[in-house]
C-alpha cells in the first residue's frame, strides 16, 4: 500500500531569497577559505563555466519553448551556447526526450570538470546506479541509472554524504534491498535517506527542476500510510538551508556551481 500523506511541497523551498542567502553564503565561505582547493565557482571568469553556462540556457530555453533552430542560431546570446555543444545534437527534430539526455550529458560535464581533482568521474549506467571505487590508477566511478538526469542527482547526493572510508567501498559499503522490501528493511532505508535525498532536493531546485522524494517501495504489502519520510527528508533540507554550514563540504561545491550556471538569464 503506497502511503497516502500529502507530500510537503518542495517547491517553496529555495525561494529567491533563500536561493540568494545560500549562494551568499558559499561565496563568502570560498573567498575566506584560503585552502578551498575544488577551485574557484567565477562563470565570469572561468571558461569552461561560461560555457557550460551558456549551455545550461540554451537546453533550458528549447526544452520550455521548443523554439527552432534557428530562431536560436539568428539570437546572438544563445548562438555561442549552440556552437559549444560539440558533443549534443539538437535540431528541428529533437524530441523533449532528446533535450533531456543533453541536459544529462551536461550534468556530467559539469560534475567531472568540478571534480576533476577528486579522482572520480560521473558516468551513464546501463541498469541501476552503482558506485565503484578508485583503483589501479582509475579514478572511483559514481554510475547512475538509466541516464536519467533525477538518477544522477540522487547518486551525486550519496558520493556527498559519504566520508572519505565510505569512499573507498563499493557502493560506500551501504546494503541495498530490492523494491518489496519488508516493513522493517523500508524504515532502515528510509532512515539512511533522509540526507541524501535532502541533497538531491536542493541539487535539484538549484537546476530549477521540480523535486519529489522516492520511497523506492512500489510493491510494498504493508500499510505505508504512517511513513513521515517526505517531511523528514523536507525539515533536513530546511535544515541545510537555515544552517549551510552543515552540508558536506563537496555538496557546497556543487551546490555552489548549480547557482551559478543555473541561474536564470
Amino acid at each position: 500500500m503506497i502511503s497516502s500523506i500529502a507530500q510537503p511541497d518542495f517547491s517553496n523551498l529555495l525561494s529567491t531569497i533563500e536561493r540568494k542567502n545560500l549562494l551568499s553564503y558559499l561565496e563568502e565561505r570560498q573567498s575566506k577559505e584560503a585552502n578551498f582547493t575544488d577551485g574557484s565557482i567565477n562563470v565570469e571568469t572561468d571558461a569552461q563555466l561560461k560555457k557550460l553556462s551558456l549551455q545550461w540556457q540554451y537546453l533550458v530555453n528549447q526544452q520550455s519553448t521548443q523554439i527552432s533552430k534557428e530562431f536560436v542560431k539568428n539570437d546572438k546570446k544563445y548562438g555561442a551556447a549552440q556552437q559549444s555543444l560539440a558533443e549534443v545534437v539538437i535540431n528541428d527534430k529533437s524530441s523533449a526526450e532528446d533535450i533531456e539526455q543533453a541536459m544529462t550529458d551536461w550534468l556530467i560535464a559539469l560534475f567531472n570538470y568540478l571534480f576533476i581533482n577528486k579522482q572520480v568521474i560521473l558516468v551513464r549506467g546501463m541498469s541501476e546506479p552503482e558506485y565503484f571505487p578508485a583503483q589501479n590508477n582509475q579514478p572511483a566511478r559514481i554510475e547512475f541509472a538509466h541516464g536519467f538526469f533525477a538518477s544522477a542527482l540522487h547518486e551525486l547526493s550519496h558520493f556527498c554524504v559519504a566520508g572519505q572510508q565510505r569512499r573507498l567501498l563499493p557502493d560506500f559499503g551501504y546494503w541495498y534491498a530490492a523494491d518489496g522490501r519488508s516493513a522493517a528493511q523500508q524504515h532502515a532505508f528510509e532512515r539512511v535517506e533522509i540526507k541524501p535525498q535532502a541533497l538531491e532536493c536542493l541539487f535539484t531546485l538549484a537546476c530549477r527542476r521540480p523535486f519529489q522524494v522516492s520511497q523506492d517501495n512500489l510493491f510494498a504489502d504493508f500499510d505505508t500510510s504512517a511513513s513521515t519520510f517526505a517531511q523528514d527528508v523536507y525539515k533536513q533540507a530546511q535544515t541545510y538551508l537555515a544552517k549551510p554550514d552543515t552540508l558536506p563540504p563537496d555538496a557546497k561545491t556543487l551546490l555552489h556551481a548549480l547557482l551559478k550556471v543555473c541561474k536564470t538569464s
